[in-house]
């Protein structure tokens, strides 16, 4: 035996996909497939921005799979895709990096170092691992212009968005208006509708039903002996302090329940008294709640009350009628803060109540608050603990009526996870109810999928939708161009920094709050203006995408209005009331369109234990080591496949990479192999331009292979073309990439293994027609897959002999009319037949497997009930080769679907111990490392029976082993037994 010493370490696949990522780079392939012919004109992709300050995650590698394979299936398709990459530059996620290094705890340390230094921090931060990003992108496959990025932080970008504020304002779409809304107290600041939606939480906290007794000069209390107490209900004890009024419904009953001391009554709802007293108290009277109002009572904390300098101060401290009381819960009365929820302001604003804000914009009480000044009102490390102080105040003061615990889903900052509150502020707002008709108009054109997303979340969201506060107390952001002019108050807004530069006299560099908050302008009264302090959302940067990305209108204005709107974007489900609403309300406000056409959701990846990925605990691998271990395809395609791609989360599971990598990855790559060790280098370029026209080549091969295996791999070939085609083309990606696995298993397991002796064959023409057939298989999937898993596509390209550079400025293998649509049911009916037939030898295998008979060993017949394969002589002949019997017949009137004759004959043993041998000498064969088309010479010792068997088999077995002789002699060999004879038996290569 020879041992093969000189053998080269195989490379690894992960290997294999960094050799075609710098074939890439090299001969510059991406920015060829985008200055290549596209006759179908423009397809156009807009890319939401990531930060650069942290690495990327599983979440992006969904996002970077589904943004890369659309653009590159239309690319093959004829379009031209510009794929301009992004960074997302500002906003809390740099901020609270920068505070969390300077060991800043409150906005106030940040004023006291100064805007200028922060903002220089938040620059140097924002991107701490780019260099991280600029390697992995493009080593997970995908394709984009990360050389010439948008930056949401540069002048060109801002100065976009300065417009688009601008045109919102000049249409009457900008306000300024003070109202109660969400704030983080930690980061002090406002945040939008669609962020307070993204951090709720399941919390428990402390509900109070606090005493407010009624004033003397109350009816009520004038008429009954002792003291009269209203009661109410509320889950935020830490707004009591604030309390000017209670409210009731006019027409709701309430009831005078006397407690068992009867020293004391107390009001509440009739239908709520066996809640609220549990049976002990007593129901004097029944009153309306008209008939509470206008009553007086005593302030709870007596801070405020007697302030004479408190605005309509005369009208606290009473008891109103509000149409939002009812007795769902708590008491039927409601407790009134104006300056911390909705309609507590409201009904502030109607009944021109006094308005007290006795905590800040940091969430602690103010100094008024005597006995609690100072103190978090929602500590993030115990949100509960001031809740409990004010508790224990008013049990000491007698007014604690009770308290309970209860769990409830409350609102966090989802930056920061600090508890938010509800808070009255001023802010400045796009007037999305104006507009919101239009926005509903535009929204049905746009195709979502999932389908169910559309009538489901978008348009839910967008029909609720309210007013967008786009204002924030911050630093590190757009600055919103208007200035206010200190004497006549009067605004003035910039839509450019040209605008900015003739109004100033001063060059304009830089929009930051650090350049421009310093410039002052003369007013037209002679004042002067300066910019007001708040900054623009961050996600009027991401919404400005469409159109500041290529700094409109001041460049690229024709350009941009036909991009507006785009054909596709992707990002995650959470994204449907951000990224996606936002572009959408900015696109309909600014251009009368929407802002995009075509949408994929993603859903989220979690850990294998269905958990959230967590670095601390380590519940995941490391996306970089799984890479580097299966190959970025695998993971592509493990994800692309999954339900991820239609907005449900995915449980990663490396085992689940692991079975793709090797039941589809490693297949196709031994299918290639063996392509290319029965198939001259030299022939493959010329096959491949014989195969260069779908439509030639499919019909060469449909009328001059008469091999049933060829014309059956041809038409699933078709079948896949179409199936993945179709999904595309409704923007399924799963439904897309899932039939590759089994389109692989049908030509590993089916047509290669069933044509292997073909490629062998003394039979020339049949030869060349597997050759032909398999050349243009494997020709044509790589295209098929080139958008899903580009490395893999361009490794089978490039080795079965493409013409081209690269697959990847190759067309799409799309479905051509005329010569296919006059096949398509012959097509159609081999499919079906070969189906029908592998069912058959499943059958017929399972029933060899239950008689205990092993493959190798003949049988004399296959009786089926299966009339539809009567007369097809080229399938049954499959059948008979792989249950491996002399015969198949026909039996109608069978129980069972196959039966097997199970006598052995004396001939049929014999057959068996041939296909034994062969088969040990091929495994020598590939132990010694020889390929298929290595000759050698057989060494056999054996008996005298063995001889005879040996001399009668020679011509077969030479031929199958690919021997040139075989000598029965005595030697060292290894020793085999095969039913009644014993073999010794060496081989050499020749």
């Amino acid at each position: 035996m020879e041992n093969n010493t000189n053998e080269v370490k195989k490379e690894s696949v992960p290997e294999r996909e960094v050799r075609w990522m710098n074939y890439w780079k090299e001969r510059e392939i991406f920015q060829k497939s985008l200055t290549k012919d596209a006759p179908k004109g423009p397809y156009v992709f807009y890319d939401g921005p990531p930060f650069a300050t942290g690495e990327p995650h599983y979440g992006h590698l969904v996002g970077s799979a589904m943004k890369d394979c659309v653009p590159r299936y239309k690319t093959m398709c004829g379009y031209n895709v510009v794929r301009q990459w992004g960074w997302d530059c500002h906003g809390l996620p740099i901020e609270n990096i920068v505070e969390k290094e300077l060991g800043a705890k409150s906005k106030k340390e940040i004023e006291a170092m100064g805007v200028k230094k922060f903002n220089a921090l938040c620059r140097e931060k924002i991107f701490t691992y780019v260099d991280v990003w600029n390697k992995f992108i493009p080593r997970f496959g995908r394709w984009a212009d990360m050389d010439k990025p948008y930056r949401t932080m540069d002048m060109s970008y801002m100065e976009s968005e300065w417009w688009a504020f601008k045109q919102l304002h000049d249409k009457g779409l900008i306000y300024e208006a003070y109202r109660s809304m969400h704030i983080c107290p930690r980061c002090e600041t406002t945040l939008a509708q669609s962020e307070v939606a993204e951090g709720y939480a399941m919390v428990k906290d402390i509900s109070v039903t606090a005493s407010f007794e009624l004033a003397e000069e109350s009816g009520i209390r004038n008429q009954e002996s002792g003291k009269t107490y209203i009661l109410a209900w509320t889950t935020t004890p830490w707004t009591l302090p604030g309390n000017v009024a209670l409210a009731v419904g006019t027409d709701i009953e309430y009831a005078v329940v006397e407690d068992e001391t009867g020293d004391k009554k107390y009001i509440v709802a009739l239908p709520l008294v066996q809640k609220v007293f549990e049976g002990k108290g007593k129901i004097v009277k029944t009153i309306l709640g008209r008939d509470l109002v206008g009553k007086s009572y005593k302030p709870l904390f007596d801070y405020y009350a007697s302030d004479s300098t408190l605005k309509n101060r005369e009208n606290g401290w009473k008891v109103y009628a509000a149409n939002f009381v009812t007795t769902a819960d708590g008491t039927g009365i409601v407790h009134i803060a104006p300056a911390f929820g909705e309609d507590d302001m409201n009904l502030g604003k109607s009944e021109n109540l006094p308005f007290v804000q006795h905590v800040g914009m940091d969430g602690a009480f103010r100094a008024d608050v005597k006995d609690f000044a100072g103190i978090k009102v929602k500590p993030k490390d115990d949100p509960q603990a001031t809740d409990v102080l004010i508790l224990k105040y008013l049990a000491e003061k007698g007014l604690l009526f009770s308290k309970e615990k209860y769990e409830h889903s409350y609102p966090h900052c989802w930056r920061c996870e600090t508890p938010l509150l509800n808070y009255s502020t001023g802010s400045w707002f796009v007037a999305v109810e104006k507009i919101k008709p239009e926005l509903e108009k535009y929204a049905p054109d746009i195709e979502w999928s999932p389908t169910h997303i559309k009538e489901g979340r978008w348009l839910s969201w967008l029909s609720s939708a309210r007013d967008w506060s786009i204002s924030r107390q911050r630093f590190w952001a757009n600055t919103i161009p208007v200035w206010r002019c200190e004497k006549c108050k009067k605004d003035r807004v910039f839509g450019s920094a040209h605008e900015l530069e003739e109004a100033s006299g001063k060059k304009i560099t830089d929009l930051h709050r650090d350049s421009v908050d310093d410039i002052a302008i003369t007013c037209e009264c002679g004042g002067v203006a300066k910019r007001i302090s708040d900054v623009l959302d961050t996600w009027f940067d991401s919404g400005s995408v469409p159109f500041a990305s290529l700094h409109y209108p001041f460049e690229n204005k024709e350009e941009t209005e036909k991009r507006i709107p785009a054909d596709y974007i992707g990002e995650g489900q959470d994204q449907v009331s951000k990224w996606f609403y936002y572009q959408h309300v900015l696109a309909g406000a600014l251009f009368g369109k929407r802002a995009f056409t075509h949408v994929i959701v993603n859903g989220i990846v979690l850990a294998e234990d269905g958990k959230k990925m967590a670095k601390r605990l380590r519940n995941y691998p490391d996306p970089n080591d799984v890479v580097n271990k299966y190959g970025a395809d695998s993971v592509r395609l493990y994800m692309l496949s999954s339900p991820v791609v239609r907005a449900e989360n995915l449980s990663f599971s490396e085992a689940g990479v692991d079975e793709l990598y090797k039941k589809l990855i490693l297949r196709l790559d031994n299918c290639v192999s063996f392509f290319e060790l029965n198939s001259k280098k030299e022939e493959h370029g010329i096959r491949s331009q014989k195969c260069e026209t779908l439509q030639g080549t499919y019909s060469v091969l449909r009328t001059s292979s008469s091999s049933v295996l060829d014309l059956w791999m041809i038409a699933r070939l078709e079948e896949l073309v179409n199936e993945v085609t179709n999904a595309m083309e409704s923007y399924e990606l799963d439904k897309a990439v899932r039939p590759f696995g089994q389109f692989i298993d049908d030509l590993s397991t089916w047509y290669v293994r069933r044509s292997r002796d073909r490629f062998k064959s003394d039979d020339e023409k049949d030869k060349e027609s597997a050759k032909e057939t398999l050349g243009y298989v494997l020709l044509t999937f790589a295209k098929l897959i080139a958008p899903f898993a580009p490395f893999v596509a361009e490794d089978v390209y490039q080795r079965v002999g493409g013409t081209m550079e690269s697959v990847h400025l190759e067309s799409w293998p799309r479905e051509v009319k005329g010569e296919r649509e006059k096949v398509k049911g012959d097509d159609d009916m081999i499919l079906e037949m070969m189906k029908m037939t592998r069912t058959v030898v499943t059958l017929g295998l399972e029933a060899r497997a239950r008689a205990g008979i092993k493959v190798r060993q003949p049988l004399r017949e296959l009786r089926i009930k299966n009339y539809e394969l009567r007369g097809h002589d080229e399938f049954l002949s499959l059948v008979k080769d792989e249950v491996n019997v002399k015969e198949v017949s026909f039996d109608e009137k069978m129980a069972e679907d196959v039966s097997l004759d199970t006598t052995i004959t004396p001939e049929l043993k014999e057959e068996g111990c041939l296909r034994d041998l062969m088969r040990a000498v091929q495994d020598m064969r590939k132990k010694a490392g020889l390929s298929p088309s290595d000759k050698i010479a057989l060494s056999v010792e054996t008996d005298d029976n063995g001889k005879i068997f040996i001399e009668k088999q020679k011509t077969e077995l030479m031929k199958t082993v690919g021997a040139t002789s075989v000598e029965v002699v005595q030697n060292n060999g290894e020793e085999i037994s095969i039913g009644d004879f014993k073999f010794k038996i060496s081989l050499q290569k020749i």
